[in-house]
């Protein structure tokens, strides 16, 4: 039986490496939905990427992933779950994104692994066609989120394991240095309203008992849920450019334009000058939850 089913003519499969056309057509800042990665995925490949792999592979650990099995990445992004899940013996992997840059992005290495352009919303493909489902730091962007899940929980062979990985609800004083300038230029409202739009599901995921919560009344089962922390070493220049891709980052450049978002870059660089050494420790906490599928 195949693993894909019939699906909507604007869903297309990327092998890697990934086809040149297929894009969307090049359009100014200002024209693009700032919600999207589209305009960032060169920069969050980069800057975001490297964060990210480490607690991509303790979701793959924890699952687990076991050798000759095949899994599905909502979310991929830019490939980290979907690497670590072949690393740890997965004979088929599709990494499936919205965004077409950033999946040319992750289909950069030859491999035993698929890319799909599609929502976690209606997936294209066969129910009972995975043994491991996985997403990392993308449920908090489902505004249809209880939908995605039972979707995903869909595509998952009965008795198969699930796994769901998420950025605790963390502010330190990197952050709050950050916020404190961008506020000098937008209002706070206005901020949190960005933010809301871009990640409305971010409360409700950082929080493991209604992680938990909603996973169980998605139709998981044996849930187990931790909470890690993980260092992550940058220079303060990597800090700013990662803020700068961000969904507040991407708001605030298309609501200022260039002139003044260039007079922000300066202003907030000029703060972390003066109150961050040139490299620092971040710390993030991460939420990773696993289970089964009955």
């Amino acid at each position: 039986m195949p693993l894909f089913r019939r699906k909507r003519e604007d869903s297309r499969a990327l092998a890697s490496p990934a086809p040149r056309g297929g894009s969307r057509p090049a359009a100014r800042v200002a024209d693009q939905d700032w919600r999207t990665y589209d305009q960032v995925a060169e920069g969050y490949a980069r800057v975001h990427a490297p964060r990210t792999a480490l607690p991509a592979a303790d979701l793959v650990a924890a699952a687990p992933v076991a050798a000759g099995t095949r899994v599905l990445d909502v979310g991929t992004g830019t490939g980290a779950v979907a690497r670590a899940a072949i690393a740890a013996g997965a004979a088929l992997v599709v990494g499936i994104d919205p965004s077409f840059p950033m999946l040319r992005a992750a289909s950069g290495e030859a491999g035993p692994i698929r890319y799909v352009a599609a929502e976690a919303i209606d997936l294209p493909f066969r129910a009972g066609g995975f043994d491991v489902v996985l997403s990392a730091f993308a449920v908090s962007h489902f505004a249809k989120a209880d939908t995605a899940l039972f979707d995903m929980m869909r595509v998952l062979r009965s008795g198969g394991r699930f796994g769901v990985a998420a950025w605790g609800n963390d502010e330190d004083e990197f952050t709050r240095a950050w916020n404190g300038v961008a506020e000098e230029y937008a209002e706070h409202e206005i901020m949190r309203d960005a933010y809301q739009r871009a990640m409305p599901s971010a409360a409700r995921f950082s929080d493991p008992t209604r992680l938990k919560d909603a996973l169980h009344e998605a139709g998981l089962r044996d849930i187990a849920i931790e909470r890690r922390g993980y260092r992550f070493q940058m220079t303060a220049e990597d800090y700013l450019e990662g803020r700068e891709i961000a969904s507040a980052g991407r708001f605030l450049r298309q609501m200022l334009g260039d002139e003044f978002w260039e007079t922000f870059r300066r202003r907030v660089r000029q703060v972390f000058a003066e109150r961050f050494p040139p490299t620092f420790n971040d710390f993030r906490d991460v939420i990773l939850a696993s289970g089964h599928k009955p």
